[in-house]
This record gives structure tokens, sequence and C-alpha cells, in this order.
């Protein structure tokens, strides 16, 4: 039991801490299982026994505990300004010390670390002899509440560390992370508002076993109290966290001079959105430990590092009032109208709620004049996630029986209310034909919804075909249409005409397909006739086409309109051809054979679209999405979150694209 116990941590150090599993989660099962077993058999479970984790019985209360040492607040920095009155602070107070103490080795000039500010609940972990013999919520700073039991369900918290030379205060977060959230929230009764109130209510919970259905994680970044140790610089302190198997973020950056540190701070607040977890800031600390205990503390602070404060990602304001919207494929959808508030620096004003289903899950069907949180991260329209209280009732958020733009009666599918009066309905139509246009699909350029409103109601152009049939005589008589706009957008239109086949069923707008999943028909099939006579049992067997998707596909061909739409641009010469010859295999002798591949931000020489076909061609399998089953990630210029999260999974990362077009077979070695 003690070596099958002493595997599982290794492998859980492995897969939590590093992120870098050696086994696969089959044999780890095993492991676990047998290990279950003796236990069952026996009636005994060691102290270190992983089974430990999954939470025990529901607790009566919390009992207090008191700190070894105080756990600190941090000066607050709310710019850059204040970043460097702090510094000023900070070389006063080194230069009265060496005054005051001619006799002592002077302080040295000061040098910064830089780490991410977690906006999570504080852990503080006992280690004694080697093992975790309690775990505290901050609390007021010297005393904590006792939260052992949920704090042992978090598998990047080691229940025993290497280092055995008796008692120990480690310090760090417990978050829960963005994707663990959307995951959990995707099946959750209640969903959670937020990942901070998600961790904090989930250690702070009685129940342990609710706390470990929440997968939460944890970063660690400082011992505030120790029998034995000494640190002289804050990398030694990192490096001891590491050693001992704690979880520490790879974010941690060092600097000598100021200015330095605030180009740093700027730049991690453009960042922000890419990470995984939630931050509130960044922290500056000096790294030398003799100048941290030379300058001291104030009542509050320690002297020798601030917190540089960005601006809230989260907030609440009133929900005003729901507007209904029509899209493409005749889904309608709720936009939210809430009091304008300032959010990441942006005035917001509209919310998105995405569906019936959302609106009920989140509970506010009944929420229209109540207060109301809500989120914005990376440059997106916020999302409402929830009332700020439960208990206010509100009026009612009514939902449409009929089609906001046409009358038609909404049928519900799903989370979901339509409009199937595809025809007829002029916000489908309009977005249809801007879609077939767009960049992704036809490329017809200049084209834009201002331009499909306008033709549609001058020109009847209610179907993608119509495009086909427009004159220069029906242009030219147009509000803002001169000749050379009509010539250029009816050249546009010619040209579009010799898109590939992949483009071609992009435009259309099958249901449930994306740009992925259109290119894949069309390298499979190489042929428009024989996708639309694909039967769903055949389209099953495509990668990553699952039944929904297959019989959207065969569903959407079998329509007529569809049928005669295409009829009509076919004959008014659009080819609508793949754009290669179909692979009869896959190379299986390249780099990439067998491998998964994801492609982020813009290559230099060659799009990504292009790429992607290559190494489809050497037997890769290119998704969207980064993950631990991911082998490569390619990653041009501005790549953002998913290189982030390679790094962060220890991935392998090909940057250099010169590199890449060897790798292809584009260039010589």
């Amino acid at each position: 039991m003690r070596v099958l116990a002493g595997e599982l941590t290794v492998h859980n150090y492995n897969y939590y801490t590093l992120d870098n599993p050696v086994i696969s989660d089959a044999e780890f099962d095993l492991l676990y299982d047998e290990l279950i077993r003796l236990e069952q058999e026996s009636g005994v479970v060691l102290p270190e026994s992983p089974s430990l984790r999954v939470g025990g019985e529901v607790l009566k209360g919390f009992d207090t505990h008191r700190h070894r040492a105080r756990l600190w607040s941090l000066d607050k920095a709310k710019d850059e300004d204040a970043v460097r009155a702090w510094h000023q602070r900070l070389l006063k107070g080194i230069t009265d010390y060496n005054t005051k103490h001619p006799d002592e080795e002077p302080l040295p000039d000061p040098s910064f670390v830089v780490e991410l500010k977690f906006d999570g609940l504080t852990l503080n972990l006992t280690y004694e002899n080697g093992k975790l013999v309690q775990a505290a919520t901050r609390g007021n700073g010297t005393v904590g509440e006792s939260i052992m039991a949920q704090v042992k369900t978090i598998r990047s918290v080691p229940l025993t560390i290497p280092y055995k030379e008796g008692l120990i205060e480690v310090q760090g977060e417990g978050l829960m992370f963005l994707s663990v959230l959307e995951s959990y929230n995707k099946t959750a009764a209640e969903p959670l508002k937020n990942a901070r109130n998600g961790a904090a209510g989930a250690l702070r919970n009685l129940n342990p076993k609710l706390t470990a259905e929440r997968r939460l994680n944890a970063f660690f970044y400082n011992i505030g109290y120790s029998d034995e140790l000494e640190f002289q610089t804050h990398n030694e302190l990192i490096q001891f966290l590491r050693d001992n198997h704690f979880k520490v973020n790879p974010y941690v950056a060092y600097f000598s001079e100021i200015e330095e540190v605030i180009t740093e701070l700027h730049r991690i607040a453009v960042q922000r959105p890419e990470f995984d977890f939630l931050i509130d800031g960044a922290v500056v600390k000096v790294t030398d430990m003799r100048t941290r205990a030379a300058l001291g503390y104030t009542d509050k602070f320690p002297r020798w590092a601030v917190a540089f404060k960005f601006e809230a990602e989260e907030s609440t304001t009133v929900l005003e009032s729901v507007a209904w919207n029509v899209g493409r494929t005749g889904k309608v959808t709720p936009l939210a109208r809430v009091e304008p508030v300032e959010l990441a620096g942006v005035t917001v004003q509209n919310c998105t709620l995405n569906n019936t289903g959302d609106i009920e899950r989140k509970g506010l069907k009944f929420a229209l004049g109540t207060r109301v949180f809500i989120r914005r991260s990376n440059d997106v329209i916020p999302e409402i996630l929830g009332k700020a209280d439960e208990e206010e009732q509100g009026e009612e958020i009514v939902y449409p029986e009929s089609c906001p733009a046409c009358g038609t009666a909404l049928v519900q599918r799903g989370a979901h209310l339509f409009c199937d009066n595809r025809l007829g309905c002029k916000p489908q139509t309009i977005a249809r034909i801007t879609h077939f246009a767009s960049r992704d699909a036809m490329d017809i350029e200049t084209f834009s919804v201002m331009t499909a409103d306008q033709l549609h109601e001058s020109c009847r152009v209610n179907d993608p075909a119509d495009l086909y049939d427009l004159s220069y005589d029906d242009l030219i008589g147009l509000e803002r249409f001169g000749d050379k706009k009509a010539r250029n957008l009816l050249d546009a239109i010619e040209k579009s005409k010799d898109r590939d086949l992949a483009s071609f069923l992009n435009g259309l707008g099958i249901p449930n397909t994306g740009k992925a999943t259109t290119r894949m028909l069309a390298d499979h099939y190489g042929n428009l006739d024989a996708i639309m006579a694909a039967p769903p049992e055949e389209l099953t067997e495509l990668p990553d086409v699952g039944g929904i998707v297959a019989e959207s596909i065969a569903a959407f061909f079998r329509e007529p309109l569809i049928q005669e739409s295409i009829r009509r641009m076919r004959e008014r010469g659009v080819k609508a051809e793949a754009d290669r010859p179909r692979q009869a295999a896959a190379i299986t002798d390249s780099p990439f054979s067998g491998k998964t591949v994801v492609l982020t931000g813009t290559l230099s020489t060659m799009t990504r679209e292009e790429a992607g076909r290559r190494l489809e061609e050497l037997g890769a399998k290119v998704t969207g999405s980064v993950s631990k089953k991911t082998d490569y990630v390619i990653a041009g210029e501005s790549a953002g979150s998913k290189l982030t999260k390679a790094r962060d999974l220890g991935l392998a990362v090909i940057e250099d694209e010169q590199e890449l077009r060897r790798l292809l077979g584009l260039d010589e070695a």
C-alpha cells in the first residue's frame, strides 16, 4: 500500500503539477483501484493515501487556526505613477538603513520580481516533517479557518514533500480554472457565477465531496514560516517550492530597473485574457531577502512589495431589457440591455444571454430591473453571470412566441428558439447572403451587410444564387453606387465563381458545420455531387462527424430550395471544384504523421488554411483547440491564448516559420 501510494503520488505530481503525465489514465486507474481494494480489505488508510482526496463526510463546522506567521496584505498601486512612488519610498528606505548601519554590509541596489496576482482564495498550508498537517484560509491574516479536508481534494497540493526538517507554512492561491468552470456549468443544476466564487465557495463548503467536484487547482508562491529554512533571494525560494513538488505558475519575471517593471505590468494587462485563470493584477517584490528583512512592514503592508491592480473585468449593473435577434439559421437569441457601466476600460451597455436555457439555468427569468453580475474578457461582448442577489425578484423576461422580424410562429429546438420562415424572414436572408460573400466563404470583395440589405430591398436578392443574376443596370441606379463601385462589385462576384469547393460549402451555411468540417468534406469527396448524395451513415464514418452533424449535412442537401439554389449557381458558372486532386492516402513517414496539430497566429509566407491542408496531406489531424493530447502547436505572429496554454502544458511549439516550411517539405533543409 505504501508503494502504491508513493507511485500514485508521483503520477499525481506529473499530471496535475507538471502537466506531463507519463502513464495513461487507464493505467493510473488500475493502480488506484488496487490501492482502494487493499484499503477496503485491510481497513487501513495511510495518511499519505491519494484516496483521502475525494472528500469524506460532511463537516459540522470550521475550526479556527492561528497561523505561525502573519499573512500580510499588499499595498496597492492603481497606475504607473503609484508604482514609481512606491519605488521612491523603497530607495529612501534602503538609503536610510545603510546610513544608520555603517558597520554592516550595505543593502544592494534593489532588483525586482514580478508575479501574477491570482484572484482566488488564499491558502496557508502547514507541513511538519514532510507531511501536510494543516490547511487554512487567510482569515484576518492572523487567524483563519481550517479547511484541511477541502484542500486535500486539490490534486496539485502535495500531501507529502521531500523536505522533512521541521515545520513550514506555504502560501498559495486556490483557483478554479476558467475552462473547468465552463465545463462545470454545462451540466450544473445551478451554474456558478464566476471562477473566484466557484473556488471560494468550494473551499469554504462543509461538504468536501462538493469541493472535489469543482476540480480546483492551486499555485504557490511563498514560504511564510520555517523552523530552519533561510533564503538569500526570491529565486531560491521559488526553486525550493518547485523542488518540493508545489505547483508554481510558469510566469515569474526578474528585472533590475523599475521602468522595465512598469513596461512588464502593462504587457501582463494586455495578456490577461489569455490566461485560463483569473488574475486581478500583478505583484512586484524586491528579490533580495536581506533587504526585505531590513525594510520590514508597516502596520498593514510589507514595505518591499506592492500590488499593481488591473481594471475590473467583472462588475454589477441593472438589467434593463431584453431584445430578441434573428440570425442566418433562423435562431432567435436574446440580447440584454443593461445600465451603462465601465468594465475593463470600456462602457458596457449590451450583454449576451445565449438562449432561453441559459436564462433559466442562471435564474434570470424574473431578473428585469434587478442588479446582475457581468463579466467582460478578451474583447468580446460581456456575459451576464447571474443575479447579484438571488432572493431579489424582478420583472419577467417574456420569451417571444412569434418571430420579432416576420411574425412567424417560433419553434423550440433544445434550448433555442427558431424561425423556420427561411425565405420570408429578412434578417435571415441578409445574414445568409452576407455570410456567403464573406472572406472565408466566396470572398466577394467590398461586400458588406449594408450591401446585402440594399440588394435585398432594391434588387430582390433573396438567395445567394441571385447575386449571379445582377447586372450593371441593376446596380448603377442604386444609392451610393457609382460606375466604379458597380463594376468593382460585379468583378468581385465574377471572380468568386472560381472559389474552391471548401469555400463554397462554407458559404452555403450548412447547420452545425464550420470551416474545418467543410474543408474535410471537400478533401474527402473532392466532388460537390458526391457530398450532396452522401447519406448520414456514410458521413458518420468521417473524422469528427457525429450523428447530429451527419444528419444536418444530409438534410440540408435534401432541401429542394437548396438544390435549386446550387443548380442556379452552377448554371451561371460557379465551379465549386476541389482545389487539388483528392488524396489517395496521407503520407505516413512525415514528422506529422498521426499527430494532432493546432495552428494559431498569423503566418507570413502562407495562410493558415494552406498550412492546414499541407499538414493533413502529411498525415496530421488539424484541430482548433489545445489540450494534453495535442502533439504540436504551430504559432505565428500574434499568437494568443492557445500558445500560452501550450507552454503551460509543456507541449512542442514550432514558432520558426522557415523550420515549419522545411518540415512541410516546402523548402530544402
